[in-house]
């Protein structure tokens, strides 16, 4: 009651303290642009303007944190079936990431949208580096990519050496047909004696890790056979029917080649979805502590706009009564 009758009185004497009417007098600061030189001020306007544009990006970023959610239930079970069809080779035919050939081919597997942490820029940055251990003046390495990230970042600096670049993986629910088919076209299009496949293997919402499987051709494994090692198990299998021993080995490559594409796409889209929701979780909680600040620096500006008048209205009453 006592702000009230403040008010009342300085609407009252107002025109007789001032040659303008009280427009100066108002509920929020001055702009920056209107402020006088040397003058420390902000609008509350621009205040709830950002604050609504924080409160919006709060809401889209909890929103894309659900939708990546109810996506990474649905691939989690696809991704963990689908280790089981890989295992057998590499009981069989063992991974051998430090065999040493002359041309390898490096399959790197990333996503085509971007909001999902560090884990492209970490396929990217272990292609680069295994780029640079395989090369050399008598062989030859190449890239194979999977992904529009992948692709953005390679193409700055290695665009001679790839061979083949796949996008749009994802549009459609994944299945071991269309991975297959996919396998097919690259063996076909691709000279290898090694394909160095990379990916981010799911482990939790909040952790992935980075793995490289190989995938030998058949020259290369009979070669590795012969050598002795976990390959020379080979031998002691016994081969039925009319097929060589060659053919088996060309069957056998490329079957384990499909087998792990398949698991490492979905591995790979499932630390995506994981990764996306940890970023996504993570901007909202920043968002509300941003919008915690602006509510805060709101609610000192308007004091300071009341208390200002309350001491303008004060002041011009104290020099009547005087």
């Amino acid at each position: 009651m006592a702000m009230a009758a403040l008010r009342r009185e300085g609407r009252r004497f107002a025109p007789l303290l001032s040659p303008r009417p009280i427009a100066g007098v108002r509920s929020s600061l001055v702009s920056e642009e209107d402020a006088p030189f040397g003058t420390r001020s902000i609008s509350t306007q621009v205040v709830r303007n950002r604050m609504k544009s924080v409160r919006n990006i709060q809401k889209i970023t909890k929103a894309m944190k659900m939708v990546a959610a109810s996506k990474l239930r649905a691939i989690q079970v696809r991704a963990e079936n689908s280790r089981g069809m890989w295992q057998p080779f590499t009981a069989l035919l063992g991974d051998t990431p430090s065999v040493d050939v002359k041309k390898n081919v490096i399959v790197t597997i990333s996503s085509d949208k971007g909001l999902c942490g560090g884990i492209n820029s970490t396929s990217v940055k272990i292609s680069k580096a295994l780029h640079k251990l395989s090369s050399g003046p008598e062989k030859e390495t190449k890239y194979v990519v999977l992904g529009e990230k992948a692709k953005a970042q390679l193409v700055r600096d290695s665009k001679k050496d790839i061979l083949l670049t796949i996008s749009e993986l994802q549009k459609n629910p994944l299945n071991y047909t269309q991975v297959s088919v996919l396998a097919d076209d690259i063996l076909k299009n691709v000279e290898f004696d090694a394909l160095r496949i990379i990916f981010n293997k799911f482990h939790s919402v909040v952790s992935f890790l980075p793995t490289m499987s190989t995938i030998l051709s058949p020259e290369i494994i009979e070669r590795e056979a012969e050598a002795g090692g976990k390959l020379g198990e080979l031998d002691s299998y016994e081969i039925e029917g009319g097929e060589t021993k060659a053919e088996i080995l060309q069957n056998l490559a490329e079957f384990q080649f499909s087998c792990v594409l398949f698991n490492a796409v979905l591995e790979n889209a499932t630390s995506e979805q994981g990764a996306r929701m940890s970023a996504m979780d993570s901007s909202s909680r920043n968002a509300g502590e941003m919008l915690d600040r602006l509510t805060l620096t709101y609610n000192r500006t308007r004091q300071a706009s009341i208390t200002t008048e309350l001491i303008e209205i004060i002041s011009g009453a104290s020099a009547l009564e005087g």
